[in-house]
């Protein structure tokens, strides 16, 4: 039994009449009976009752309708859910995005995303880039929301957000009276940093930029994640280097200035595996320029 031979039959059905029903299908009516009556040999009952001049449905007719029209129903509805999920419409999307990004720009963009993809199922965990590699090579993420640098060629990087990097400082600290800073200003300050083992990549950016201005920065606090680096500096125990997006978390206690150095800017990149993005990677990553774009 083939979904054709289900249409046909419906057809004459609902018309019971083939001359109707092969009209209605826009084939000739001697192909249409010939498929009728494959399908009763098929099935091995007679499904209408031919007179000369009309044409009924039998009992098992009748119960064969009804579970046709489900069927076609059925069918119809998988086709449209194959199209939806082929234009990134429909699925699961899992999404890990730094801590960094959380305050400002992600808020909107899983926003705008939901409200315009209320049929995806989107997952998002504040992950470390490390963490974002790890799970992309595991098959666990889809997309990730990383910093660089983030350690591994073989995936495909899309960069999506350029941002200066700040001090953010303890308020009221000397060095906030100035609108800019050299970092070599910060030489003798004691500095909040991520455990390397935790972000290598960010840690070792820092590192670079303290060397190039002249000095090894002495650090004072390790901050696993960076709500912890930020209450540490709010408390007066040292400086930090963070993106300028972290201004939006708006911490009590805590004052950012510009860094006077065009090698203090940071990119924010969509990173996924090899090959073929799948429709809804891109969608989703056309949603962050988008928010950009706009500015929210």
């Amino acid at each position: 039994m083939e979904l054709r031979h289900l249409r046909y039959f419906v057809a004459v059905a609902e018309e019971l009449h083939f001359g109707r029903a092969a009209a209605r299908l826009g084939i000739a009516q001697p192909p249409l009976s010939q498929q009728i009556r494959q399908l009763e040999r098929e099935l091995g009952v007679e499904l209408f009752a031919r007179a000369r001049r009309r044409v009924e449905l039998t009992e098992p007719g009748r119960v064969l309708l009804g579970h046709a029209r489900a069927i076609l129903q059925r069918a119809a509805q998988a086709s449209e859910d194959v199209r939806r999920a082929a234009r990134g419409e429909t699925g699961a999307l899992s999404v890990g995005v730094v801590a960094s990004a959380t305050y400002g720009l992600m808020p909107r963009v899983f926003r705008t995303f939901r409200a315009r993809h209320p049929d995806v199922a989107l997952g998002v965990a504040v992950m470390s880039t490390g963490a974002q590699v790890a799970a992309l090579r595991a098959g666990q993420l889809d997309l990730g929301l990383a910093r660089t640098p983030f350690g591994d060629e073989t995936l495909v990087a899309e960069t999506v957000l350029e941002e200066p990097v700040v001090v953010a400082l303890p308020a009221g600290h000397p060095l906030a009276a100035r609108r800019a800073l050299r970092l070599a200003a910060l030489a003798r300050e004691p500095f909040v940093l991520f455990p390397r083992d935790r972000r290598p990549g960010w840690y070792d950016f820092v590192l670079g930029l303290c060397r190039e201005a002249g000095f090894q920065p002495r650090v004072a606090e390790d901050a696993p994640e960076l709500a912890t680096a930020m209450a540490l500096v709010a408390a007066g125990l040292g400086v930090t280097l963070v993106p300028a997006s972290v201004k939006d978390l708006r911490r009590s206690g805590v004052d950012y200035r510009s860094i006077a150095s065009p090698r203090a800017r940071t990119r924010l990149v969509a990173l996924r595996r090899p090959g073929e993005p799948s429709p809804l990677v891109v969608r989703f990553v056309a949603v962050v320029r988008e928010v950009l774009r706009r500015g929210g």
